[in-house]
Order: structure tokens, then C-alpha cells, then sequence
């Protein structure tokens, strides 16, 4: 995969991401940076999360599991990891 295709799908995640997270979950599209911490930003509780991995499987056609959020800490972190376990971009 070339760097471009690379970056070109981590943009496309990023903007899926923040449109379902604006939308979904009320976040303010203002404080969605990629630096952002994203437990501190998104203050979701355990039922949003579960939400959010019905949305995720729905739209990027694979499953997360819980501990997969243990290593996610920055909203770059989490795009990038589904722009790695992606297999649709809805």
C-alpha cells in the first residue's frame, strides 16, 4: 500500500470518526483533535463505548473488543487503529 493510499484512508477514518462521534455521541466537533486525549474529550461512559463498537463494526466491518481500547489513548491513536483493522469504509 503506497503512503498516499495510506493517508488518504486515514483521513477518510478520521472524518468517518469524528462525523459519528459529532452525531452519535454529542461531542463538539471543536475539541476533536488528533492530539486530543480521548477518554478526557469524549467522557464516555461503559454503554457509550458498547455503542460505539456496534458503530464501529457497522461502518468499518470489523469488531472491537474491550481491551482494545487499553491501548488507545489519543483520538490519532484510535483512527489509526482502525484505519489498520478496517476492511469497508462504509
Amino acid at each position: 500500500m503506497t503512503e498516499a493510499l495510506q493517508t488518504d484512508i486515514l483521513k477518510r477514518v478520521s472524518e468517518m470518526v469524528n462525523r459519528f462521534l459529532v452525531e452519535e455521541f454529542e461531542v463538539d466537533p471543536s475539541v476533536l483533535k488528533p492530539d486530543a486525549d480521548m477518554r478526557q474529550t469524549l467522557d464516555l461512559d461503559s454503554l457509550d463505548y458498547v455503542d460505539m463498537v456496534v458503530i464501529i463494526e457497522n461502518l468499518f466491518g470489523f469488531k472491537m473488543k474491550a481491551e482494545d481500547f487499553q491501548n488507545i489513548r489519543t483520538l490519532q491513536d484510535f483512527y489509526h487503529f482502525i484505519a489498520r483493522h478496517q476492511t469497508s469504509l462504509g
